[in-house]
């Protein structure tokens, strides 16, 4: 009996032994195999804003270096023309009218993305990625009341599959205020919140200290030998807008002035640090193995610029949803590619997930396509049904960028074709292969296109309501 017990006791030790060595062994090949991903996302950038895209006021030279080194979109679409419900599409990869959710959050207790949510942090942690998210959240859960009591309240970044992250209580006060008194960015350090615990007080520029935060993470993730996924969203260029620090801010003295002059230094600082970001992938060895994708939350307001795209935040038009998005992969990526694929921020989880290796859940919604194939080689995008976007009514942006009513709260994209609608009955029709300015409505000339596009968008509207609920 003692030599069947010491046998089994041998064996169960052995089995231990190849487990824990399987386990390494796994763990080296993640390592070796699986790419790094950085996630840059700026907020309120213009689709004409960066050099690349056909600006030319404002300095972008690492975002056009990124444009050289990857592929750059042309007809990429944020999920909304405000930033909350977009910014839940790109870690959801769904509709954010799944959620309810149609216009930004503005700090109320209720506001934020359910708990029991499947995101993109979460599918790669599962994964085995270190996962981190820095700067503007926009998501709910980063309340006092949230973090004094975080299991009965609303989550935050760390409840949605972030190991750690960095970013600005989101209370209506002190955010609100510093808004008002145009002392976000240069005040905002002081009231930070990292891993739901206060973060010592810094009299730093915002953009900064994200900056500084994300080349720290990247240090961070290469001692642990571990691949990892970054999320950075830069609270820059949004309002208020104020003076970046005099490097940035003397390079457009003479040139601009008032709001005009402040967006240009705002959005060059965060240029600067999208350089210094992939300044550090390159110092310490990791950028020939990471997958880096930049976009922004929605179009430009103010001072930025959305040309030749009618429109801009807070609008249906192509300024309010169609931005910049580049992807740079180092020898996955062409350099130098121009796609003119329909893509939306929902394409991001499917795209990303797939680039890392790992198979979503038989049972896991996704509104998104993987656009990895066609970044890989050029193969058209799967093929894709009608897109649709559903948001409130913002009639102060609307009047900013010159609309006037009836304005728009929904839109449907199907091929070339886009039309605008509001409660589900069409306003517009617009075919952007020839009118990107959305300018001809032919609507009156094109009436069965347009009907079949309002069928399309009545049962998605039904659809999206019981979800929602």
């Amino acid at each position: 009996m003692k030599t069947i017990l010491r046998l089994a006791l041998i064996v169960a030790l052995a089995l231990m032994v190849e487990s824990s060595a399987t386990v390494r062994s796994s763990q080296r090949q993640l390592r070796q195999t699986a790419p790094n991903i950085v996630l840059i996302l700026a907020d309120d950038l213009g689709y004409g804003d960066p050099g690349c895209y056909g600006g030319a006021k404002i300095l972008t030279p690492h975002i056009d270096q990124l444009a050289r080194d990857g592929a750059r979109f042309t007809d990429f679409h944020s999920a909304s023309a405000v930033g909350s419900p977009s910014r839940a599409s790109i870690l959801t990869g769904r509709y954010p009218a799944r959620f309810g959710f149609s216009r930004a959050f503005r700090g109320a207790k209720e506001e934020f993305l359910p708990r029991d949510t499947a995101t993109l942090p979460k599918l790669l942690k599962q994964a085995g990625y270190a996962t981190a998210h820095v700067g503007k959240w926009h998501l709910g859960g980063l309340r006092k009341d949230d973090i004094a009591e975080r299991a009965l309240n609303a989550p935050g970044p760390l409840e949605h599959g972030f190991d750690h992250f960095l970013a600005m209580n989101e209370e209506p006060e002190p955010r609100g205020r510093l808004v008002r008194a145009r002392s976000l960015y240069r005040e905002g350090g002081q009231y930070l919140l990292r891993d739901d615990k206060p973060a010592p007080p810094s009299s730093e520029h915002l953009i900064e200290i994200e900056i500084a935060e994300a080349e720290n993470l990247i240090e961070a993730f290469h001692k642990q030998q571990q691949p990892f996924f970054l999320n950075v969203w830069f609270d820059a260029p949004h309002e208020p807008y104020e003076p970046a620090p005099d490097q940035y801010l003397k390079l457009y003295e003479g040139k601009a002035e008032g709001d005009d002059l402040f967006y240009r230094s705002m959005v060059t600082h965060l240029d600067a640090g999208v350089g210094r970001i992939v300044a550090k992938l390159k110092q310490l060895g990791l950028a020939d193995n990471t997958l880096i994708v930049f976009t922004s939350d929605n179009g430009a307001t103010g001072p930025g610029i959305n040309a030749p795209l009618r429109g801009g935040k807070g609008t249906l038009f192509e300024g309010g949803i169609r931005v910049p998005m580049i992807a740079v992969w180092p020898g996955r990526i062409r350099p130098g590619t121009i796609s003119n694929e329909f893509a939306i921020s929902a394409d991001l989880l499917p795209t990303l997930c797939e680039a890392a290796g790992i198979n979503q859940p038989k049972d896991f919604l996704t509104d998104g396509r993987s656009l990895l194939a066609h970044l890989r080689t050029g193969k058209r995008v799967a093929t894709r049904e009608a897109a649709f976007w559903l948001m409130d009514e913002y009639p102060v942006f609307q009047k900013r960028h010159g609309e006037r009513p009836p304005h728009a709260t929904e839109a449907v994209r199907w091929g070339r074709w886009k039309m605008l609608a509001r409660d589900g009955q069409p306003l517009a029709l617009y075919y952007l292969e020839n009118d990107l300015s959305e300018r001809r409505n032919v609507l009156e000339q094109e009436k069965r296109i347009g009907d079949d596009l309002a069928r399309e968008l009545r049962a998605w509207l039904s659809a999206m309501k019981m979800w929602s609920k």
